[in-house]
């Protein structure tokens, strides 16, 4: 695995992309050594063919012919076609691996990229956009890297082994001539080059825009249906379509027009070989299997040209994808493990907040305030508030998903920013609002959590979280897919199957964000009484708008508006008579009044 820090300044993005390209390469000079060699060795073959062939019309013409001339030729012809064919083989073959494998490690070092950024990178980065990067950017220099390497290579050796014949073995005045209009190609490099890629660029920016859109629509379909939306999300989609499209015939055209200007530079080469050549022919100055064999290379020497043109295409436009996946590649995330930690040991789940005012990074406008409580081991927090009050920003600083201001949050007494990442986040097990569930297995989604858990562990998590039952009723029970983001299960079997996979994590602190909201109360009944049992001694955090779930909490704290106003046991708070207490007694009277 190769990762390249791209932080000089002195370097401008465009010299930084092209440098991590070219570290890879150096990084497997060997096999690109033997790739370009055993390329250079079929060409240096293959030209050989051109002055075997005006050999043999030399000997047509005088005469000189036998079954014998014919049967060594022929041979020859034939050796030159195997020798150019194996080792032609081993270097398309060698650079075509080296392009996949650096597809692969690019996809791999990106997805373990963005695994090390913060949640608020991808707050303001599209998920459509970030997989446009994994896989068409990728792609674009995976190309560049294995076939316009290919290509490349091909044609400088194949046009130089075919001028060096031209010049040595026909007559140095004709071909001086008759290369003369191919002198302007590298005047077209330079012109067409930056709008090749700067088209290039544009299209994978509406490539991204349209993906990201597309991802979007996806996950709103059960939303855009039962609106009778349809026609207003395929407009939506049209529109980038067109942009796509347009930004792309932009960029053919580019091609296009340099791609033609290469081979029109040939075909004038070729018109002054068969003025120029027949005239020296014609006069005697040259011999006529010189002039075939010059002819025929003409020929092979128009090919790599046109193979050039195509390449510096590719490079155009991986160049641009390149420069886009540097930009993600030079993104850091703002949450890191300090230069200093305390010493690793064994977490407990003591947590003591002292916090007198928090902000997201990218806003001026504080979301907490004023927030003191202190929460010992194998204790039971509840967190009430209403929706916005900034329950689930709270508990989302004990994991560091955002950064508390030093020396505010506490765990066993050590300040959670001077702890490691790795050791911090191992000893929380976190049920976010949503339970988010992935598109596989039921089974797989609360193994999750524990990478060898057994059946057995998975089954005692599932029966704790009151959900064990109803994966048995599924026909193919733990192993049942229950589709993307857990379509095939209702809310309440959702938010169970995420407290499962906590349960089975079995961290010292255990938090719910709001994770009942969706079982009935006797479920509710059932995992509390399975938290009591099963998480002695561990500490946990339980967000809840129903109050019944925290009411046997050993502290209450309420939010309002980001505010800590009141804290306590339930007994306590409802003996304050404050927010607390009017928030049960409306809950109470909701409850009489649905059951009547």
């Amino acid at each position: 695995m190769f990762v390249i820090e791209n932080n000089d300044p002195n370097l401008d993005r465009q010299e930084q992309a092209m440098r991590l390209l070219w570290e890879y390469i150096k990084g497997h000079k060997g096999y690109y050594v033997v790739s370009f060699l055993s390329i250079l060795i079929a060409e240096v073959i293959t030209v050989q063919s051109p002055n075997v062939i005006g050999r043999f019309t030399d000997l047509l013409q005088a005469g000189k012919l036998n079954f014998g001339v014919v049967e060594r030729y022929s041979l020859l012809l034939v050796l030159i076609a195997i020798g150019y064919t194996v080792f032609y083989g081993i270097g398309q073959f060698r650079t075509g691996m080296m392009g996949r494998q650096l597809e692969y490690l690019f996809r791999r070092h990106l997805f373990l990229h963005w695994e090390t950024l913060s949640t608020t990178y991808f707050n303001k980065r599209s998920i459509g956009d970030l997989l446009n990067h994994a896989m068409n950017d990728v792609q674009a220099v995976r190309q560049a890297i294995s076939q316009g390497l290919n290509q490349l290579s091909n044609a400088i050796f194949l046009l130089c082994s075919a001028l060096f014949m031209m010049f040595h073995t026909v007559t140095f005045r004709l071909t001086l001539v008759s290369i003369l209009p191919i002198l302007f190609v590298p005047l077209f490099v330079v012109w067409f080059g930056p709008r090749v890629r700067t088209a290039s660029r544009r299209a994978q920016e509406s490539l991204s825009s349209m993906t990201d859109l597309s991802e979007e629509s996806f996950s709103a379909i059960r939303l855009i249906k039962a609106t009778a939306n349809e026609g207003v999300a395929v407009h939506r989609f049209q529109e980038r379509v067109d942009t796509v499209l347009s930004q792309q015939l932009r960029m053919a055209r580019q091609t296009a027009t340099f791609q033609s200007l290469i081979p029109l530079m040939g075909s004038i080469s070729f018109v002054i070989a068969l003025a120029y050549g027949g005239y020296l022919t014609v006069t005697h100055q040259i011999l006529l299997g010189s002039f075939v064999a010059f002819t025929l290379y003409l020929a092979l020497v128009i090919n790599p040209l046109q193979q050039i043109g195509n390449v510096i295409n590719s490079f155009q436009r991986a160049s641009a994808s390149l420069l886009r996946l540097n930009v993600l590649l030079g993104e850091r995330s703002e949450i890191v493990d300090q230069s200093t930690l305390a010493e690793p040991t064994s977490i407990q789940g003591d947590i003591d907040v002292r916090l007198s005012v928090f902000q997201y990074p990218d806003s001026d406008t504080p979301v907490l305030k004023e927030i003191a409580f202190s929460v010992k081991r194998g204790e039971t927090l509840g967190i009430v508030g209403q929706t916005g009050s900034g329950k689930s920003t709270l508990v989302n600083l004990l994991p560091r998903i955002y950064d508390p201001p030093p020396a505010t949050v506490f765990i066993d007494g050590h300040d959670v920013r001077n702890m490691g990442l790795a050791d911090l986040r191992n000893a929380i097990s976190y049920v976010p609002q949503d339970g988010f569930l992935f598109s596989t297995s039921i089974g797989q989604n609360i193994g999750f959590s524990k990478g060898d858990a057994t059946l057995d562990e998975i089954e005692r998590a599932a029966q704790l979280a009151s959900i064990y039952n109803e994966i048995l009723e599924f026909s193919k029970g733990f192993d049942t897919v229950i589709g993307e983001r857990g379509v095939a299960l209702s809310g309440g079997q959702k938010q169970r199957t995420a407290i499962a996979r906590a349960f089975l994590k079995d961290a010292p602190i255990l938090i719910l964000d709001d994770c009942l909201s969706a079982v009935d109360m006797n479920t509710e009944k059932r995992i509390i009484s399975s938290l009591n049992e099963v998480r002695e001694n561990r500490t946990t955090i339980i967000i809840a708008h129903r109050l019944s779930a925290v009411r046997h909490a050993d502290l209450i704290i309420v939010l309002d508006d980001g505010v800590m106003v009141e804290s306590g046991t339930h007994d306590e708070l409802m003996e304050l008579g404050g927010i607390y207490a009017r928030m049960y007694a409306l809950q109470q009277h909701d409850s009489e009044v649905t059951a009547n």
